[in-house]
């Protein structure tokens, strides 16, 4: 049995040049943090005395006998482009609700893709996650999304992220003293709106005419670097808010769906109480603010928010790891779970099964 635990995002500048349509022209840049909020997956090798030969539990129990019939399709791709054979069953946990911009989609196949790989004995590097994530998301899957969600959920940790012309992926990690990141950790904020999106559906409104909105793009990737000045020279630390405030005001202004009236209700009342900047997190449209709140302020904000959920939270620097690791299991000697052997048992078992198209 494997488990992997994944953490989530908070993407601070530049978020909209992580898109391969954009950054593939004009190049692109993120700062951004993982955060000690995680997503766990769990793999085993399925027994061979179950009817089905698949199990995959999330919000929904799936119970399959073939990897096209699995209806999750990051679990339905990843297993496709690893080119599983063996029954298996997955398990997936969060500590936060999904379609809520931090990045969670990602999280779950970056964790996916390290639990299947330790599954079967292989070790990818980082990069190499961040890479086969990217891939199946974006190549394999077809969908509306950037490339600074994988690259996050894998390495981990507080990064300024280049996005190349010619497609590469540079992470350089943003080195502060502990007494900084303490203290704008410390001025951090998160906020659950409670509204759930889909980030493809905002992220389309935009990203398919990106040229459109060169003038927006480039000003947030400008803001990255502007953003790390602030932190590394030791300015003061308001004006990291005072940025972030500029940066939503221009990320609104990419498209209608960014925001809507319950959320600008609520980051006016935040700044009202004493917020100097913040944001929706990941494409927008709802999820999670993250707002930027002098310490002393914290409560009040706290308090004109209700009955937003505030989750505290720190920054985490370990990526995706392996935080369970068991060899497989011998049921006997004659009955151990072998891709062949596994076929025999099931066919003995359940002829009628195996007839109509496991075997």
């Amino acid at each position: 049995m494997i488990i992997s635990r994944t953490p989530y995002r908070i993407s601070f500048f530049g978020g909209g040049t992580d898109y391969p349509n954009w950054y593939r022209k004009h190049g692109g840049a993120v700062l951004a943090t993982s955060i000690d909020k995680y997503c766990y997956l769990t793999c085993r090798y399925l027994p061979p005395f179950f009817e089905h030969r698949i199990r995959v539990v999330y919000s929904r129990i799936e119970s399959c006998l073939k990897i096209d019939e699995i209806q999750h399709p990051s679990v339905r791709a990843v297993l496709t482009h690893l080119g599983f054979t063996r029954g298996v069953e997955i398990h997936h946990d969060g500590d936060l609700p999904a379609r809520s911009g931090m990045g969670s989609s990602s999280s779950f196949t970056v964790g996916l893709l390290n639990a299947m790989y330790a599954l079967v004995g292989r070790m990818p590097t980082k990069q190499d996650l961040a890479l086969e994530a990217i891939h199946v998301e974006q190549n394999l899957l077809k969908e509306t999304v950037g490339s600074q969600d994988q690259v996050l959920a894998a390495h981990g940790g507080f990064n300024h992220v280049n996005f190349m012309p010619g497609g590469e992926i540079s992470l350089r990690p943003v080195t502060l003293s502990a007494d900084r990141v303490s203290e704008l950790n410390d001025h951090l904020m998160l906020m659950y709106t409670g509204i759930k999106r889909t980030a493809a559906s905002v992220a389309e409104s935009y990203v398919n005419d990106v040229e459109a909105r060169r003038r927006q793009l480039r000003i947030m990737k400008d803001m990255v670097d502007e953003a790390i000045s602030i932190l590394s020279a030791g300015h003061d630390i308001r004006a990291f808010g005072e940025l972030m405030h500029e940066a939503w005001l221009n990320k609104r202004s990419l498209s209608h769906l960014v925001s809507n009236s319950q959320v600008d209700e609520a980051y006016e009342a935040a700044r009202s109480a004493g917020a100097l900047g913040g944001k929706l997190t990941g494409a927008g449209g709802g999820g999670f603010l993250v707002l930027f709140v002098p310490p002393e302020k914290r409560e009040t904000v706290r308090s004109v928010l209700s009955p937003m959920i505030h989750v505290p939270f720190k920054f985490d620097y370990s990526g995706s790891q392996i935080i369970y690791f068991s060899h497989e299991e011998d049921y006997s000697s004659e009955e151990k779970v072998r891709d062949g052997q596994e076929r025999r048992v099931f066919t003995e078992l359940f002829p009628e099964t195996a007839q109509a198209g496991w075997a």
